[in-house]
């Protein structure tokens, strides 16, 4: 454990109650804590020490909002829990192959990514506002899983900010699920994703258990207060939210590649 002062630790659990929040309603929760972790710890400490221990804490607010979801939104679980499964081993290859890849090259196509999507919300104020009529259909839900299960999961262990937005515009777009059912099942599948890249950084003793356990509990009030703010609030209020995450991390990421 790194000598981290009081006021840090503070800083710290405000972090990963915000956080928490964030990742709740729509996802990207990591686009606050990992920064404030990079920036927190000593500037000896690894990267994958921060990353590391953003996963320990990420789990615990998902895994909290994702009960609250279960208990008060039509979740179909079992189809959550297919698409999770895909995410973790998605996840788990992520994380090894993030030693050896030069994640910039990435970014500016997550970025033009990004701004497309935003666009598309804005342009498309019917998108996640009511679910389809009837269950998703074997291939819709096929789709899912190699989308949002293998796919985001292996981005998830890769990079990792943004996934639960990822998730949340993938299980819309290809489920035709409202926004607020969205973020609820991204909950289920994101837990996987962290369970996954969890376990690789675990393995690489990379995690800071210590001060994970603590930023936890603030993370995991914190999604449980989003998950009912999402609940109360509506689609409406998750668009919202989710617009914003979407261009704050294109800001995020555009800074991490040409200025920083």
């Amino acid at each position: 454990m790194p000598d981290i002062s009081l006021t840090v630790v503070v800083l710290l659990c405000l972090a990963a109650f915000a956080a928490g929040w964030i990742d709740a309603v729509v996802g990207g929760g990591g686009l606050l804590l990992l920064p404030a972790l990079l920036l927190g710890l000593p500037g000896s400490t690894p990267a994958a020490v921060a990353l590391g221990t953003n996963k320990a804490v990420a789990i615990t607010g998902t895994a909290g909002a994702a009960v609250t979801y279960v208990r008060r939104a039509p979740v179909d679980v079992r189809t959550a829990v297919r698409i999770g499964l895909a995410a973790l081993a998605g996840s788990s290859a992520g994380a090894f192959f993030a030693a050896g890849m030069k994640t910039d090259v990435l970014k500016p196509v997550i970025m033009v990514v990004l701004l497309g999507v935003g666009a598309f919300v804005i342009l498309r104020p019917s998108f996640g506002t009511a679910p389809a009529p009837g269950p998703a259909t074997r291939r819709r839900i096929l789709a899912a899983i190699g989308l949002a299960g293998l796919g985001i999961g292996f981005y998830d262990g890769l990079i990792g900010p943004g996934t639960g937005t990822f998730l949340v515009l993938a299980l819309t777009a290809v489920l035709h699920l409202d926004l607020v059912t969205a973020s609820a099942t991204a909950k289920i599948v994101n837990c996987c994703t962290n369970a996954g890249a969890l376990a690789t950084f675990a393995w690489q003793g990379a995690i800071l258990w210590q001060l994970a356990a603590v930023l936890a509990v603030f993370n995991l009030a914190g999604g449980a207060l989003g998950a009912h703010t999402a609940l109360k609030k509506g689609s409406g209020f998750v668009r919202i939210v989710l617009l914003t995450v979407v261009f704050a991390l294109v800001a995020n990421m555009a800074y991490q590649q040409w200025v920083a």
